[in-house]
C-alpha cells in the first residue's frame, strides 16, 4: 500500500495514487451513531461499500449494529487504515496506539492534520494521509476509474 503525505491533496493525481482495493478494514476513531455527523456519513459510505470497519468510541455501543470498541487495541483484527476523526491535539495518542497494534496507514480526515504524529508514524513504515475526507477521495478514485475505463 503506498500512499503520501499530504496537508493540502486538492490535485487528481493524488487521488488516483489513492489505491481502495488494497484495503479492507477500517478502524474509525470517532465514529459518531449520530446521522448529522460527517464521521457518520463516511461510516455508513465505507460499510456501504463493503469496507470492514470498527467503530472506536467510548461513548457508543454499536454503530449500524457493528460493536463499538472502546480503544484501538481492543480490535482483536487485522486494521489496514486507522480514520482519525479527532480534534488534531489528539492524533499523537492514537498513532501510539495504531503503531502498537500493527494499523498499516493512518488517514486524518479534513481539518485534521499533526506533523509530530505524522513523523512517528512514517518513521515506523505507515502512510498517512492528512486533512482528506476518505470518502471524497474514494468517490473521486471511483469517478476517476469509471472515466478511463
Amino acid at each position: 500500500m503506498e500512499f503520501i503525505v499530504s496537508t493540502a491533496p486538492t490535485n487528481t493525481s493524488l487521488t488516483k495514487m489513492l489505491d481502495f482495493k488494497k484495503i479492507k478494514s477500517i478502524a474509525i476513531v470517532g465514529l459518531s451513531d449520530k446521522p448529522d455527523r460527517p464521521s457518520y456519513e463516511v461510516g455508513k459510505y465505507l460499510m456501504d461499500r463493503g469496507f470492514k470497519i470498527f467503530p472506536v468510541n467510548p461513548n457508543i455501543s454499536n454503530f449500524l449494529g457493528v460493536k463499538s470498541y472502546k480503544t484501538l487495541s481492543e480490535i482483536k483484527e487485522p486494521v489496514d487504515v486507522v480514520d482519525i476523526f479527532r480534534k488534531s491535539e489528539f492524533v499523537e495518542q492514537i498513532v501510539d496506539e495504531a503503531i502498537k497494534i500493527g494499523a498499516k496507514m493512518i488517514w486524518m480526515q479534513e481539518g485534521v492534520s499533526n506533523e509530530v504524529a505524522t513523523t512517528k508514524a512514517r518513521t515506523v513504515g505507515l502512510n498517512v494521509v492528512m486533512n482528506m475526507c476518505m470518502m471524497k477521495a474514494h468517490k473521486k478514485q471511483k469517478t476517476y476509474e469509471m472515466i478511463s475505463e
